[in-house]
This record gives C-alpha cells, structure tokens and sequence, in this order.
C-alpha cells in the first residue's frame, strides 16, 4: 500500500470516485481512494433509487442539479466508455390531495425562482403521459428535464476510468482518525494503525465523515436514517419517468431492462436499531409493508408484480437538509463532500468536478458558499 499521495480521498462511492476522476482531468496524477468496506461503492451509491432530479431541489443545491443535468449526466456514458443508462424523460411528482397540490406549488415557485423550468399538470395530463396512474392522482409536477440512471453502473463506470487513469484504490480501509501537521490535515491512520499522507484530504464518506472529522474537533449536525428499497420482477414497458409523491411514501422508476427499482420510508425508518449498518442486505418488514402498498395505491397495474430483492441504506442527513461541500476554514488541508442526505446520487457528477476544481484552486461553476461548512455555527 502507498503511504503518501497528493491526494487522499476517504470514501469510495460515487461522489469519491468522481472527485478522483476530474482530478485526473486536471493534471492531478498521484491520488489514494480509501474504502472502509470490502467493495466500491457499497454505501448509498449503490442502494439508492437512480434519480437524476433537479424539481425538488433546496434553493441552496439546485444550482449544482441543474449544473449536472445540463453539463455531465447527458455525456457521460460517452466520456466514461460504459453506458450509465441515463434516461432523461422528465420527473413526476404526483399529489391525491389538496394539501399534496399545495406542496407541489411551492416546490414548483421555488424552483421556478432558481430559473429551473416546471410545470404544474393535471391528473389527467399525468394519465396522458402514464396512464398506468391512479384515478386518485389529482395532479403533478413535470419537470421534462429530470430523469434516472444506473446507480451500480455508474459507480463503476468513474471507478473504472479512474484504475486506467492510474488512481490508487485501498478497500478494507476503515480510517479510524485525521491528524493535523502543523496546523494542517495531513495524516490519515487506519483502523490497523497504518498512516499515510496527503497533501489534501478530502473526506466523502457519508454519515461516516461526522465521525472522521471528530478527530480532529470538526462536527456536521448529522443523524443516520435507514432507507429502503426494492426491485420487482421484469414487466412490460410502462413508463420512463421517475416518480416521486407529494406524500413522500415512495420514489422510483423503470429500468432499462424492465424491472422497478423504488424506494421508501414508511416513517419509523429513525426508531429502527442498525447493529451493523453494513449488513443491510433486507428491507424492515415494517417499511417493506408500507412500500407495497403505496406503490399499489399510485399505480395499480403493479399489484401483482413479484419483488425480487430488497434491501436497506443509510443516509447522511444534516440539520438544515443539504450537503457540505468545500474547505472549513478552521482544518486547512481538509475538504468535505458529505451530508447529501439521500438524494446525491443525481448531483454526484457536478460534485466531482466543483470538488475537483476547490483542489486544484479553481473558481467553482456553482457557488457552494451557502453550503460551507461554518453556516451550521453561525448565530
């Protein structure tokens, strides 16, 4: 194992491996991938629902969705030689009430106010563009620029070009701490007490990177919640949108090869005890319950489907709802990129590059300051 790099980044998911690419792209040539588990990408970039959303967005992180959406997702499957399945046939967001429709409204106002195009549609124009919804669908947002891709194979696909690119990957490497060197985050010492040495650090590791940061005195307002999720049967083609419900009850979309992969929350995801949050192989009975039948109820042509797998996740969620991106100004040497709370699959790619260009001294294409760190501590 290398001892030293000009980079180290501690996480091996998709916003990791990302990061690690672009670098690449920059002339940054001596960069350490550290993995705690045993496999890429085995946190939430592979557990989550695909969803490439910019409708939905915080004000604070739209900026660097749409960046994504219009800069990379559309290229990418070209620019990394593997097909990442991205599909960008729009994102309906589908309420059955008055108060879903109100909700609707004002994530549409807020979005619209970020200059992201959305249309509010009627239940029958949702049945128009899928008539497999319910007759109780009131209406939706449409956003035709959103869409889904491949978690798994879009992991892989950064992880791959990153190996030709010359990146150096460590699985089975828990971090146990950070160490500063004269003031500066230097050291990273495993769980087995090796320690290696970067010129930057850059901390990528979901809800673990509150504790990586605890070493050294840093804290995000961070909790664990378990999220789930299933993969049906293969069906006939039914749709290409991804969903999402007003109610929030479940998410999801349609493969390339035809089964649906959803995901959910049947709201007592926080009082569920993880023993081992990387022994998460089955869905809680509890929430498994919930999503069949709110999946049934949005679209009943599903009823029967057969689920073939489900599992379970863990999402880093912060107080204020969006993640922290950049340097804290109290840990030079040190850059964080976590706290994307469920939904950073979709930004991974502008993510990447911002960090990326946050290394190497670069302006950012989008601005992170009101993403920093210090705005958690601020009075």
């Amino acid at each position: 194992m290398k001892k030293t790099a000009d980079v180290i980044i501690i996480g091996g998911g998709i916003v990791g491996c990302a990061i690690a690419y672009y670098l690449t792209k920059k002339g940054v040539k001596d960069i350490m991938v550290l993995e705690g588990s045993d496999s890429i990408g085995h946190g939430g970039s592979s557990r989550n629902g695909g969803g490439v959303r910019q409708s939905g967005r915080d004000p604070r992180e739209l900026p660097i969705a749409m960046a994504a959406v219009q800069k990379f997702w559309p290229t990418l499957s070209e620019e990394l030689g593997r097909d990442v399945e991205y599909t960008q046939k729009g994102n309906l967001r589908l309420g059955k009430t008055e108060a879903h429709m109100k909700k609707l409204q004002a994530l549409a106002d807020s979005c619209a106010a970020g200059g992201l195009k959305l249309d509010m549609i009627s239940g029958d124009e949702v049945r128009k563009i899928s008539p497999y919804m319910s007759e109780d669908v009131m209406g939706a947002s449409f956003c035709p620029t959103d869409g889904h891709a491949n978690p798994l194979v879009a992991t892989l696909a950064y992880y791959l070009k990153d190996i030709e690119l010359g990146v150096h990957f460590y699985t089975g490497a828990m971090v146990e701490a950070l160490e500063k060197v004269k003031g500066k985050v230097r050291k990273v010492i495993l769980k087995d007490g090796t320690v290696l040495e970067g010129g930057e650090v850059v901390v990528a590791a979901g809800y673990d990177s509150r504790r990586i940061i605890n070493t050294i005195g840093l804290d995000i307002p961070m909790t664990p919640l378990v999220d789930c999720a299933l993969v049906t049967e293969m069906e006939p083609e039914m749709f290409p949108q991804m969903l999402g419900t007003a109610a929030a009850d479940f998410y999801g979309h349609q493969t390339k090869h035809g089964s649906f992969v959803f995901g959910s929350e049947s709201g007592l995801e926080e009082f569920i005890d993880v023993k081992d949050p990387n022994d998460m192989r089955i869905q809680h009975p509890a929430t498994l319950g919930a999503s069949c039948r709110a999946i049934e109820g949005w679209i009943p042509a599903l009823a029967k489907a057969k689920i073939v797998r489900s599992w379970s996740g863990i999402l880093d969620m912060t107080k204020d709802g969006v993640c922290v991106l950049g340097r804290p100004k109290e840990a030079d040497g040190l850059v964080l990129a976590c706290g994307f709370n469920g939904h950073g699959f979709g930004t991974a790619p502008a993510v990447g590059y911002i960090i990326a260009q946050t290394i190497v001294g670069e302006d950012p294409i989008c601005d992170i300051n009101p993403l920093r760190y210090e705005r958690f501590y601020e009075v």
